[in-house]
């Protein structure tokens, strides 16, 4: 039943876009098939898609758009992978997208196929980490990212001249280089009436993409890896000592301190989320766009990104190819990319050229040239210990844990319920007390 509702959503949210003109640089594929499937969880690419790819003549590009809410997403998907061999010609999945968090799901499956057999080969220009993580456990390459997602923290220069005496990047980096130093800071900034964050999970990520092992081992057990655990501990005690508040990652409580009146000084994201996510800040009446900065934080690290999979099977191999490489290795639509969408390309190139540019500057970050911090954090990203079990890992110890927090349960039987929803959605894996 479960996966016949979800068909019907995915079905539901069938968006067809036919050929059309004004398209930018991009595309020149043959056509072979006349659907290409394509399908997503947002419209976030499917708006760079339409403005940078010319789709071949004769072919209708059809959207299939589930949200990720309660895993829609991935059933769907899962859905039409499964009958993907049965599938009419122009039922076919072409194309996916995939987050980090759950990539490894699709690359270690035969429903992607190497790209490199289908057209795609130059990844001279792409950043390191973004080809690892669209590689199966062979080195296979099965798809490609149009963006490299090197996060930083986000910082409001009126406050950390308060709390620093300084909102220069660069001696504000050197107060926050490690966790010690991030630590006193934030003691610092409540002496002085402020949140060092305005979640308990917003350094969450910092820890987690360093992680020094798997969640799962290879004997199939839970473990929580030391960083996951030195991620507990500071965010135990930034929530006793009242340098956090207790909110989740995407909650409105959250949200609020980044108005002008806000009394928090850190955010930790990538290009889109101060793009994307930080509406608020930006805000005419009620922002401070331009009272924010950028630098590497404590650790280097990155947080989330869109790859695009082949589909095994699909029968528009030309385009799948073209539109991976246009998003890749078209310096053209890369430039777009970081100019006009506020991007952070795959293209390393194109990047650097802008990194150079001492006239390109980002006004929400008070003309900073946000491209040129991301460029030389961007070789500091690891993609190591992922697993098939991230997303549900993740997300669960960080919401179990805000219950402990907030004074709900205790640390004991937060962590007792974190390894019961991992039991309900992994029943093969080992846990604690289980």
């Amino acid at each position: 039943m479960k996966k016949f509702v979800s068909l019907l959503l995915a079905l539901a949210m069938v968006f067809s876009l036919a050929a059309c003109g004004n398209k930018s640089s991009g595309g020149g594929s043959t056509a072979q098939g006349k659907v290409f499937n394509i399908y997503a969880w947002n419209e976030e690419f499917k708006g760079f898609f339409e403005k940078y790819y010319k789709v071949p003549d004769g072919v209708t590009v059809n959207w299939i758009i589930v949200p990720n809410d309660g895993g829609g997403y991935q059933k769907a998907l899962d859905e039409a992978l499964l009958n993907q061999g049965n599938a009419a010609a122009d039922e076919k999945v072409d194309m996916f997208l995939a987050e980090a968090d759950y990539i490894l799901k699709y690359t270690n499956s035969d429903a992607t196929q190497d790209i490199t057999k289908i057209g795609v080969t130059d990844f001279s220009n792409t950043y390191k980490y973004t080809v690892e993580a669209a590689s199966d456990a062979s080195g296979v390459i099965k798809g490609v990212s149009f963006q490299c997602c090197p996060s930083a923290m986000i910082y409001r220069r009126s406050i950390a001249k308060d709390v620093l005496g300084t909102d220069d990047p660069a001696k504000v980096q050197e107060l926050v280089g490690s966790w010690s130093k991030f630590n006193d800071v934030a003691k610092q900034a409540k002496a002085k009436g402020y949140y060092i964050t305005a979640s308990d999970a917003e350094t969450y990520r910092v820890f987690s993409n360093n992680v020094s092992a798997p969640w799962v081992d290879s004997n199939n057990n839970l473990q929580i890896a030391p960083e996951i655990q030195a991620w507990i501990d500071q965010a135990e005690m930034f929530s006793k000592n009242g340098y956090t508040l207790n909110t989740g990652i995407w909650d409105d409580e959250k949200n609020v301190q980044m108005f002008k009146d806000g009394k928090t000084m850190c955010f930790f994201g990538p290009a889109w989320y101060f793009n994307f996510c930080m509406g608020n800040a930006q805000d005419e009446t009620k922002g401070c766009s331009g009272d924010w900065a950028i630098c590497e934080g404590p650790a280097a690290h990155f947080w989330g990104g869109t790859w695009l999979l082949a589909a095994s099977g699909s029968d528009n191999t030309d385009m799948l190819a073209d539109v991976m490489n246009t998003f890749i290795n078209n310096e053209d639509v890369c430039t777009k990319l970081v100019k006009d969408e506020a991007q952070f390309s795959n293209n390393q190139k194109v990047n650097n050229t802008i990194a150079a540019d001492p006239n390109y500057g980002s006004a929400f970050l008070g003309g900073q040239n946000d491209t040129a911090v991301f460029a030389a954090m961007s070789g500091n990203i690891k993609f190591q210990n992922q697993t098939i079990y991230d997303q549900i890992c993740n997300e669960q110890i960080q919401s179990n844990m805000r219950e402990y927090f907030k004074g709900e349960v205790t640390k004991d039987q937060a962590m007792q319920n974190f390894y019961k929803a991992v039991k309900e959605n992994y029943p093969a894996v080992n846990v604690p007390n289980a």
